[in-house]
């Protein structure tokens, strides 16, 4: 991989847009967006889910044609008319959703297009590998990735590796390189090393654009930050001269200071019944958990990647077995392995990964809203097809759902649109529990502040909500409790009155055997246990 050189003070910017212009039909996506991306910094990319940010990062890749506006590489104008015109710049973008191919070694999907051959014939697997392990070790990801393993035996943070050495490799060098909301399924671990291979790109002048959500990834890393509002710019301020409140007020035209206000209860006031009753439940993956969720609580559920707080999900839900202990929904018990009896009992999941485990992405909002109350919206063996419009209008009304009709594809919806429909899916069938897993990965601020409200509101009605994240302020924020797990097990419960985001790491890495630290109270995680 050869460096980009470090460019004079007086160079052009490595990329630029002017006046970029996009319509997809009748709906303006970019709307004289001008922007430039100098060498050697890092420029976040940042804007709530519709505002323009994809369909730029298309028009730098050659996946999309601007109806209006010059697109110049150091000075020079340049049109992007395929995805080869791009990398053949210098432009690399690498995706959220890596595109792995499955049967194939991690060595081919790197240099796929471009494998090396022996005598112009035969595929060199040996020099594929040596140039491969080679890369590996230059970046310091050699401990990572086996350049032998295939692509469908890859984890995430392993996909997105694949993706950011395609990046480096070639013919050209790279000068820019964008990432899309790269750190979604990384460790802490990971997330360290891949800010290290930033920080080298920079330092080898190639110009680093970086789409996230994150606030505390965009201080840490970027030197500028670009906001996008409705498809227009709507500045760029330098990392260093402005704050979160500056930045959000930039991307959603308010203050959302007040997004995480709901109404608790007052001192000395009890909760309501035990909904949600979980007794010693152990799985191939959590072991000894007991918790409660009363009627209108929102109970947080925090730990560290690995803790196991997804496979708890799942097995409540019915997704994964239970071979000890008992769950229990409003008196109901339930039978582990069974999601069809939880869901009949009155328990929702709205699982980690939306697109994979919750949506039909080539259906549409109509058909996955109504997926759980067929059952009510039947005739005989047949969909009653004006029930089940009319109730797709009505929760994506009430949860502003930005579509133009309940007809269309849940893959044409931004992130947080997305997730709106699963919740709504779940508003529909009127839940007792809900469990929200990771409810605002990957949606914006001004989304994020939605969703709150919509917690909010189901614990106002009554729901009993257990919600996972792996955002500690998001959960200091939601929740009434908080029940921190560690290796599989509880480790911890803290009220809202005493939940700090030190004290909740402290019970997050505390060893299985090791006591609470001093002040933190350790299991039972139910209100009032002895």
């Amino acid at each position: 991989m050869t460096p980009a050189r470090s460019p004079s003070p007086a160079a052009p910017p490595v990329l630029a847009v002017d006046g970029i212009v996009k319509r997809f039909g009748s709906v303006q996506a970019l709307g004289g967006v001008t922007l430039d991306f100098p060498a050697g910094r890092v420029t976040a990319l940042m804007g709530e889910n519709g505002a323009g940010k994809s369909t730029l990062l298309r028009i730098l890749t050659g996946d999309h044609t601007p109806d209006e506006g010059r697109v110049f590489v150091e000075g020079r104008a340049v049109t992007f008319d395929s995805p080869a015109a791009a990398r053949a710049a210098g432009v690399r973008v690498i995706p959220q959703e890596p595109e792995i191919i499955p049967h194939v070694t991690v060595a081919e999907n790197v240099w796929a297009g471009a494998l090396p051959r022996r005598r112009g014939r035969f595929l060199d697997r040996r020099e594929l590998v040596r140039r491969v392990t080679a890369d590996l070790a230059d970046l310091g990801f050699s401990d990572v990735l086996d350049p032998r393993l295939l692509g469908a035996q890859l984890t995430p943070a392993q996909r997105q590796l694949v993706e950011i050495l395609r990046a480096l490799t070639g013919d050209v060098p790279p000068r820019l390189i964008a990432f899309d909301e790269p750190t979604s399924s990384l460790s802490e671990h990971e997330v360290d090393a891949l800010f290290g291979l930033i920080g080298r790109l920079r330092a080898d002048g190639i110009a680093v654009v970086y789409v996230s959500h994150r606030m505390r990834e965009i201080f840490r890393l970027a030197d500028r930050i670009a906001v996008l509002r409705d498809g227009s710019p709507a500045g760029v301020v330098e990392a260093a001269e402005t704050d979160e409140r500056a930045l959000v007020r930039l991307m959603v035209g308010r203050d959302l200071s007040t997004m995480f206000v709901r109404e608790r209860r007052r001192e000395g006031e009890q909760p309501g019944d035990v909904v949600l009753d979980v007794q010693d439940v152990t799985t191939d993956d959590v072991r000894g958990i007991t918790l409660q969720v009363r009627a209108g609580e929102v109970v947080g559920l925090a730990g560290l990647v690995g803790a196991g707080r997804s496979e708890l999900a799942l097995a409540l839900a019915g997704d994964r077995p239970i071979r000890r202990g008992t769950v229990a929904v409003d008196g109901v018990r339930l039978r582990g392995g069974r999601p069809r009896e939880a869901i009949r009992a009155g328990l929702g999941l709205a699982p980690e990964e939306r697109k994979a485990q919750a949506l039909f992405l080539h259906r549409s909002i109509r058909d996955n809203t109504a997926l759980v109350v067929l059952d009510r919206i039947r005739r005989f063996r047949f969909v009653r097809r004006g029930a089940e419009r009319a109730l797709a209008r009505e929760y994506a009304t009430r949860l502003r759902v930005r579509t133009p009709s309940v007809g269309h594809e849940v893959r044409t919806l931004s992130g947080g649109n997305q997730q709106k429909v699963v919740l709504a899916r779940w508003l529909a069938r009127k839940p007792k529990v809900l469990i929200l897993d990771e409810p605002t990965r990957g949606i914006d601020v001004g989304a994020k502040a939605e969703i709150y409200q919509i917690v909010a509101g189901l614990a106002a009605e009554g729901v009993a909500v257990l919600v996972i994240s792996s955002e500690l302020p998001e959960l200091l924020g939601l929740a009434d409790r908080v029940v921190v797990m560690q290796g599989g097990r509880i480790t911890g419960a803290l009220d809202h009155a005493d939940a700090t985001e030190e004290a909740v790491l402290a019970l997050a890495m505390a060893d299985d055997l090791a006591p609470a630290p001093a002040g933190v109270p350790s299991v039972p995680s139910t209100p009032g246990a002895p």
